[in-house]
């Protein structure tokens, strides 16, 4: 329920610190306190220890995974299909000024080169290539980001 339709999402920093904490706040409740011999009490998982007993990707990786596999779904689709149109669709306005927000290609293209490498686009249109190159992703935990 979590990461349903994930992979349109957006993450800014705060919503990937938000995430992280949902995240590490369900393990808790999950793990429980974990009684300490040495000190014959009861602690509280720190987050490296949550971590360390996990072993699943974090929501994160999830999500970007997630996002990786919709733009192959809709990299190898036709030209006339609506999702590949509304992809490469350039707006007729310019953006605000300031510093730009990230964009859903920006995330894509940066997660990409993560978990392909410089060639990672041509590898998007062998569809057996780029599940395997997204499998290894998620059981090497490649885009695994530092707790935030």
């Amino acid at each position: 329920m979590l990461t349903y339709a994930s992979e349109t999402w957006t993450l800014t920093k705060r919503d990937r610190k938000r995430l992280n904490i949902f995240e590490r706040k369900v393990y808790r409740r999950i793990l429980g306190p974990v009684y300490d011999n040495e000190k014959e009490n009861w602690k509280i998982l720190t987050n490296k220890e949550i971590y360390a007993s996990v072993k699943k990707p974090t929501i994160i990786e999830t999500v970007r995974l997630n996002r990786l596999c919709w733009f192959g779904h809709v990299e190898r689709m036709e030209e006339n299909r609506i999702p590949k149109r509304v992809l490469y669709m350039t707006l007729g306005t310019t953006r605000f000024r300031g510093r730009p927000r990230n964009r859903w290609q920006d995330e894509v293209r940066e997660d990409g080169r993560i978990v392909g490498g410089e060639g990672w686009k041509e590898k998007v249109h062998k569809k057996e290539e780029w599940k395997k190159l997204l499998r290894t992703a998620r059981n090497c935990r490649i885009l695994h980001m530092p707790m935030e």
